[in-house]
C-alpha cells in the first residue's frame, strides 16, 4: 500500500526534526514544502508531505505514524 501524510508544524527546528525522523523511517518527501504565516498564532508555519510504501492493505485505522 502506499501511504500519505503531511507534517506541518511552528517553523523551529522541531519542524525540521519531525521531517528528518520521517525520512529515517522510509518515508519519502513528496512535492514541495510550504510555509505559511499563522495569524490567528502569530507565527509562521511549515508544512511537508511524505510518501511510504508499505506492506499491506490500508484502512482508515492504519496507524500512520507507526509506519
Amino acid at each position: 500500500m502506499k501511504l500519505y501524510r503531511f507534517l506541518s508544524a511552528d517553523d523551529t527546528s522541531a519542524f525540521c526534526h519531525k521531517v528528518t525522523d520521517a525520512l529515517n523511517k522510509g518515508w519519502e518527501l513528496h512535492g514541495s514544502p510550504t510555509y505559511a504565516f499563522d495569524a490567528a498564532n502569530g507565527v509562521m508555519r511549515c508544512g511537508q508531505a511524505v510518501v511510504k510504501e508499505a506492506p499491506g492493505i490500508y484502512t482508515p485505522e492504519t496507524k500512520l505514524g507507526a509506519q
